[in-house]
């Protein structure tokens, strides 16, 4: 597992696609820490399905593997 991080944003990718993606987020909410999957492409929404898009081999890859995680110094145990 890899752990992404920048100002605004912590995520962690999951070594395979949105199966282990979904398995990790269920686990973390679970035990009272919200998660969510990063992202649906913009191609997915009902009201872009039909245009016309590039090659996103990259962007999907991505999208089946990262979790967002919580970014705050509030962070407690329950």
């Amino acid at each position: 597992m890899k752990i992404n991080k920048n100002e605004n944003l912590n995520s962690v990718q999951t070594k395979s696609s949105s199966t282990k993606r979904d398995a990790f987020s269920q686990y973390g909410n679970e035990n009272n820490i919200m998660t969510r999957p990063a992202w649906t492409l913009i191609n997915k929404l009902e009201m872009f399905k039909n245009c016309q898009t590039g090659d996103l081999t990259n962007a999907e890859w991505l999208a089946d593997r990262l979790v967002n995680i919580p970014g705050s110094v509030n962070l407690s145990q329950p």
